[in-house]
């Protein structure tokens, strides 16, 4: 009998999580050197609207690992990542990201993430929900600590 390839784990976790009263996305990074951490969608769960399954699954190998950056792994998904979870593997610096059902097949279950995609589209003063740039007088000290900082660890 084959093992199943971490993208049919990602699948079977998303399965198990509905039955276990989640939501239908599951997900799985595997490490450079072939470690496996998994992660399912608690958002209800947990009620933390930043905890999709891929989040959960990046949080979970970054801790493990002891590190913020994750170059040299892949991250399987259920499904398509929604712009936060892809922005999360690119923050991590994963090298890659492969998913089994899009888009459009979560929308077609109501997990619509196309007005994200539009609202990235509009411009941002057309947003419903305002994003407004007030500068402060001291805006930029943070970075200008951070830059001043020798102890500090880039990322």
């Amino acid at each position: 009998m084959t093992q199943p390839t971490p993208l049919d784990r990602a699948v079977a976790l998303a399965t198990e999580n509905v039955a276990a009263g989640g939501g239908p996305f599951g997900a799985v990074v595997v490490s450079a050197d072939g470690r496996v951490f998994e992660g399912v969608n608690r958002v209800t769960r947990d009620n933390d609207p930043t905890a999709h399954a891929e989040v959960v699954a990046i949080r979970t190998a970054a801790r493990e690992l002891g590190t913020f950056d994750l170059s040299g792994a892949v991250l399987y998904s259920s499904c398509e990542p929604c712009p936060l979870c892809l922005s999360a593997a690119l923050w991590a610096r994963l090298d890659r990201v492969v998913f089994a059902a899009d888009r459009h097949d979560a929308a077609a279950a109501g997990f619509d993430d196309a007005a994200f995609y539009e609202l990235f589209d509009t411009p941002r003063e057309a947003w419903t929900t305002p994003v407004v740039h007030e500068r402060t007088p001291g805006a930029v000290a943070p970075f200008d600590a951070w830059r001043a900082d020798p102890a500090r660890v880039d990322y």
